[in-house]
């Protein structure tokens, strides 16, 4: 069995600084204030000092896929970094909800009822109200979650109407295989339909296109933090 590789802290902040050097460049391309966008970095699979790295660093968003993992990691981060928010990007699964509602600051990944119904529950439960997206499936991807673009408007009504959740904004996971700006561009527009400010969308790859349509959140993991570890 091999050793952990120590976290290079200054690796980190220095991939920071790159990264929020060139979400300045894209928002002065377009146009845009850097400080109406969020760098998310994702810290999946990553320890806590890997995260508490990148918070030395002055980062303080940070996003986890799966709720057992940021159940583990981030209590005693939080605890140490008050400021620090929390957005969970991954599946949810129902039954998860409740803790998802318990760690998390911001849900991004709403897109089913069943789910909309255990957030909600989870909700009036803990007494705590985490900011919650929903994701879309933008390229209509049979292997990805999120809902359709088309079922969207309804969905987004239902959530509100038949859940009572207030939805903060969307987000997406484009196909890797296709240019992203055309799907970035009617995510934005649907939000715009909707009177929604929030748009996460945009990872290591493809942050600068999304910032030119118009995101408030990107996410990006392996340019903060290296390669993701095995599990």
């Amino acid at each position: 069995m091999t050793d952990t590789p120590p976290i290079d802290g200054d690796a980190i902040a220095a991939n920071l600084a790159r990264i929020k050097a060139r979400i300045a460049a894209a928002c002065e391309r377009a146009g845009r204030d850097p400080a109406d966008v969020t760098l998310v970095a994702v810290s999946k699979t990553h320890p806590a000092e890997a995260v508490r790295a990148a918070l030395a660093a002055g980062q303080a968003v940070f996003g986890e896929n799966r709720v057992q993992e940021a159940a583990a990691k981030f209590p005693a981060l939080r605890a140490a970094h008050p400021a620090l928010r929390l957005h969970l990007i991954g599946g949810l699964q129902t039954n998860k909800a409740r803790d998802a509602v318990r760690v998390a600051d911001v849900i991004e990944s709403l897109d089913r009822p069943r789910l909309a119904e255990a957030i909600a529950d989870a909700i009036r439960r803990e007494g705590r109200t985490p900011e919650l997206l929903v994701q879309v499936n933008v390229g209509d991807e049979p292997q990805k979650s999120g809902v359709s673009r088309a079922e969207a408007p309804a969905f987004l009504r239902a959530c509100g109407e038949q859940h009572g959740l207030t939805v903060s904004g969307l987000m997406c996971i484009p196909p890797e295989s296709e240019d992203p700006t055309p799907h970035f561009r009617s995510l934005a527009a649907l939000a715009a339909d909707h009177g929604l400010k929030i748009l996460s969308m945009g990872m290591s790859g493809d942050f600068e296109a999304a910032i030119a349509a118009g995101a408030t959140q990107v996410r990006v993991g392996s340019a903060v933090f290296g390669t993701r570890s095995a599990r």
